[in-house]
């Protein structure tokens, strides 16, 4: 049993909580630009420290002229944009505990989160969550009011009605609400989004927020310098990581912008022109594939694929005594001028870094983004850790790992391979839940349900999911994480999702990159043939067969895929194949696929 843990960089302050933080930034910062709303025109507009604090207390005294007690639950179904971290903090400043909603979940999930919770109010975006919400009135006896941030024409908003009804709000009335809250206090109910089961709400205290984000500023160090950096806030507000992070630039305080989803992140970055860049796998999985796919469309696409070869053995020798040679430094200078600088461009131009969470992004992509001048620094975490508890540091990245435990954390890897945390960081349980509750607590200790290994210097790498854990028919246990991930580096790969519990073998079933297909298509003759008919193509399989191959390179024989079957569209969130932070459901995948499974394996 390994054990590893680093002191607490940060304490919270006696009494503190994260209300105090837009009132601190104001006293200490008040010029301070500490966020920027998006303009109509596209460009983006600052508040300062001062403008910020005033809009907070505006918006809590609304919310106690509504009736809003202290502890009440209020929800919150949005995109990511301003107005939500507007209300998240004058829900606190009142007192109240937020209840984040997925923009995607269905009204069941809805219904679900406000009920469960006991929500008495719920801020929604537009008319069309209004419908929802007011079509499940019948099913929330306990809810009293709906606002809606976009209202329908010559309507006032949340925000603008929350002002209006405060004005007469004395500020005593206020200040006697924000000063019941103490540390320990809920901050927030976050429903797990689950890869299986029914969300648990995770009770999450201001302790917890503050404990998380003033230790991982302290571990990031410059990339959260006050007035020169900012970031670029696209992750759903309702996920625990983008909360965090929300958190940590008032705490430290940095600039931050906020856009609905990455749709237009392109245009976004260009525009807003981040210090720092946020992101899940996925996202860093596009942008490589988006500039492979364009640099095929000009012809270029040997030019790039040696280019990527170059940033990788580049990245890897910087990891060596000697660091990379003479030779392998002019030719990584000449990439940069023809490639890297185009790729750093397209992320805003002047990030170094970006923060990656929710899944493993591989070595591959990980050694490729730090060979062009862009670390991706990878953590690792749980909602019910109230995001990283683990996170590779600026100064001393590892590729291919999680990084150390965060300061203030203690870790344990359990004799069955179990990642187990302990910190004033963890959630204080899951509401309505103590079963539960006690399953995941034991001991003082919260079992997170991941595998992993620390080495001597207590850098964690995360292996897979207990209970993803497939045994073969022939007894051997096979962890998919390590596999999936390197079929899924390729290009041409949207998904893997392995098989095999229980089975003679493991296999497969791989989803198709939507954005790449048709370039691939075009490249090999193919790109005039239905969709139906190119994915019965012997080419096709041959480069789907090639990923493979490549993924099976990194596992025993035992544990490679030996059969797999292409699927003709994507894993979805609206099919309920992915959660909100697009994790595969195996549970749901397997049941709708169980027909294709079976055919794997004869049948049986």
């Amino acid at each position: 049993m390994r054990e590893f843990a680093l002191p607490a960089r940060y304490e919270v302050p006696p009494g503190g909580s994260l209300a105090d933080l837009p009132r601190v930034n104001a006293e200490r910062t008040p010029d301070l630009a500490v966020l920027a709303r998006r303009r109509d025109d596209g460009g983006w507009a600052d508040v300062t420290a001062t403008a910020f604090h005033a809009e907070v207390r505006a918006v809590a005294k609304g919310l106690l002229a509504a009736g809003i007690s202290p502890g009440d639950r209020i929800g919150l179904l949005s995109r990511t944009r301003y107005e939500w971290t507007l209300l998240d903090f004058a829900i606190w400043t009142a007192g109240a505990v937020s209840v984040p909603i997925y923009e995607t979940s269905s009204p069941e999930q809805a219904c679900w989160n406000l009920s469960d919770s006991g929500a008495v109010a719920v801020v929604v975006e537009n008319e069309r969550h209004l419908a929802v919400i007011e079509g499940l009135r019948d099913r929330l006896p306990e809810l009293r009011t709906v606002w809606c941030l976009d209202a329908g024409d010559d309507e006032p908003g949340a925000v603008a009605l929350l002002t209006a009804a405060g004005g007469e709000v004395p500020e005593a009335e206020l200040d006697a609400a924000r000063d019941t809250v103490t540390p320990d206090s809920p901050a927030t109910l976050i429903y797990t989004s689950g890869t299986t089961g029914r969300p648990k709400g995770c009770l999450l205290t201001h302790r917890a927020f503050l404990t998380v984000s003033g230790n991982g500023l302290a571990q990031f160090g410059p990339l959260f310098r006050t007035g020169e950096a900012s970031l670029l806030l696209f992750l759903p507000l309702a996920h625990v990581l983008a909360r965090m992070v929300q958190v940590a630039t008032q705490l430290a305080p940095i600039r931050l912008g906020h856009v609905p989803d990455a749709a237009t992140l392109t245009d976004d970055l260009a525009s807003f022109r981040p210090t720092i860049v946020l992101g899940v796998p996925r996202v860093f999985e596009r942008v490589y594939n988006a500039a492979r796919a364009k640099a095929e469309e000009q012809g270029k696409g040997r030019i790039f694929d040696r280019a990527a070869r170059t940033a990788e053995r580049y990245s890897r020798a910087l990891d060596t005594p000697r660091g990379p040679g003479l030779g392998l430094r002019l030719t990584h200078r000449v990439f940069d001028r023809l490639v890297y600088r185009r790729l750093r461009s397209a992320l805003g131009g002047r990030a170094t870094h970006a923060i990656s969470g929710g899944a493993p992004l591989g070595e591959r992509l990980g050694h490729f983004f730090r060979g062009i001048g862009f670390t991706v620094l990878e953590g690792y975490g749980l909602t019910e850790t109230c995001a990283p508890t683990a996170f590779n540091p600026t100064d001393a990245p590892r590729i291919g790992t999680v990084g150390p435990p965060i300061p203030g954390t203690r870790m344990r890897i359990a004799d069955d391979g179990e990642v187990l945390v302990q910190g004033d960081h963890l959630f204080q349980g899951y509401w309505n839940n103590e079963p539960a509750t006690r399953e995941a607590m034991v001991d003082g200790w919260f079992h997170t349900g991941d595998l992993g290994s620390l080495d001597e210097h207590g850098y964690l790498t995360v292996t897979g999911r207990k209970r993803e854990i497939l045994v073969t028919a022939g007894g051997k246990n096979v962890a998919p994480a390590v596999i999936e991930d390197r079929v899924r580096a390729h290009a041409l790969i949207a998904e893997c999702l392995v098989v095999g519990d229980r089975r003679p073998y493991v296999a497969a079933l791989i989803t198709l990159d939507e954005a790449f297909l048709p370039r691939w298509a075009a490249e090999h003759g193919l790109g005039d043939l239905p969709r139906e008919e190119l994915l019965g193509r012997e080419e096709l399989r041959a480069a789907v067969q090639e990923a493979v191959d490549d993924g099976n390179a990194a596992v025993s024989r035992a544990e490679s895929i030996r059969r797999f079957h292409v699927l003709p569209g994507q894993f979805t969130e609206s099919a309920g194949h992915l959660t909100p932070s697009l994790k595969l459901r195996r549970h749901v995948v397997t049941k709708d696929f169980a027909k294709e499974i079976d055919a794997m394996y004869g049948g049986s």
